[in-house]
């Protein structure tokens, strides 16, 4: 799904930016240029980081096993 369509970024690469690290809306603005042209996508995203925020991270339950 694009969450994105003025930079045509998708959910994945959002989610993916997040798993490199990527911690705010300014930080995915930099990074994919999230929410820098009409800001429409910016609750999407904004919503994506939360979600990700709530989840462990695959890393944590690796190292955990």
């Amino acid at each position: 799904m694009y969450v994105c369509v003025c930079q045509a970024v998708t959910e994945r690469q959002v989610r993916e930016a997040i798993d490199c690290g990527v911690s705010s809306l300014r930080g995915l603005r930099e990074q994919l240029g999230v929410a820098s042209e009409c800001g429409r996508c910016a609750r999407c995203a904004h919503g994506i980081l939360k979600e990700c925020r709530d989840c462990p991270r695959a890393e944590s339950e690796d190292r955990a096993h």
